[in-house]
């Protein structure tokens, strides 16, 4: 274990690794092992193992993959918030898929690095979560500031038309979509199929007149159409 205070003078920084492949697990845990005020508590190699871990230790950050078997990182960065709201997550991946990174926010996450960054930068980004700073790659936060322009453009052209009527059981579904349920979870809990939601879902966008779930809550927000709590 690296000796030495945390950046705040106290104790080191408790992390876990969640990561499916063995071998950058171990890297990772060497590189930070050495480094002063970062202490690694543990690993996890899918991502019920990672929440069942945090619950246990208690770490002050978890570094998530967003590829896990078992459990996803994204599903598992939602139970670890829930749980242990203190946590700062920081998603650690290779994906840079846009879906990935906002999935990833609406989970709590507090970073998202994609793996092109060099290993010996991560305890650097683990020191910034820390300190309340939020990470995202640049190639992501060039994509993400590209959406959310795109959503605020569309949003005033809209303006000055009134709100599509949903359904009261769209209504229900972009509720759900909203608390970050999949498709899966959202029929389980209305008792309806999974194609079924996905029909609704595809409604949704086309009467709200957008692309992605993502634009489908953030519109619903902005609007009033639901208040997510």
């Amino acid at each position: 274990m690296a000796e030495g205070q945390g950046i705040m003078g106290g104790e080191a920084i408790r992390v876990l690794i969640a990561d499916d492949h063995a071998l950058f697990r171990r890297g990772l845990n060497m590189v930070l092992e050495s480094e002063e005020g970062i202490d690694v508590v543990a690993e996890a190699e899918d991502g019920e193992d990672a929440v069942a871990k945090a619950e246990e230790l208690a770490p002050d950050v978890v570094l998530m993959d967003v590829r896990m078997p078992r459990l996803g990182g994204i599903e598992a960065a939602r139970a670890v918030r829930d749980s242990l709201p203190s946590a700062k997550i920081l998603m650690l991946t290779v994906s840079d898929e846009e879906e990935d990174l906002y999935e990833a926010i609406k989970a709590g996450a507090n970073g998202y690095l994609l793996k092109e960054i060099s290993i010996e930068e991560v305890a650097d980004a683990i020191r910034a979560v820390v300190q309340g700073q939020s990470l995202i790659s640049p190639s992501m936060a060039s994509k993400l500031l590209t959406e959310f322009n795109d959503l605020v453009k569309r949003a005033e052209e809209k303006q000055q038309f009134p709100a599509p009527r949903l359904t009261e059981r769209e209504m229900e579904v972009l509720k759900l979509v909203a608390q970050g349920m999949s498709n899966k979870e959202i029929g389980d809990k209305l008792f309806i199929s999974e194609n079924t939601v996905k029909n609704h879902v595809r409604n949704i966008l086309e009467k709200l007149h957008l692309h992605s779930r993502m634009e489908a809550v953030v519109y619903a927000v902005r609007e009033k159409l639901l208040d997510i709590r």
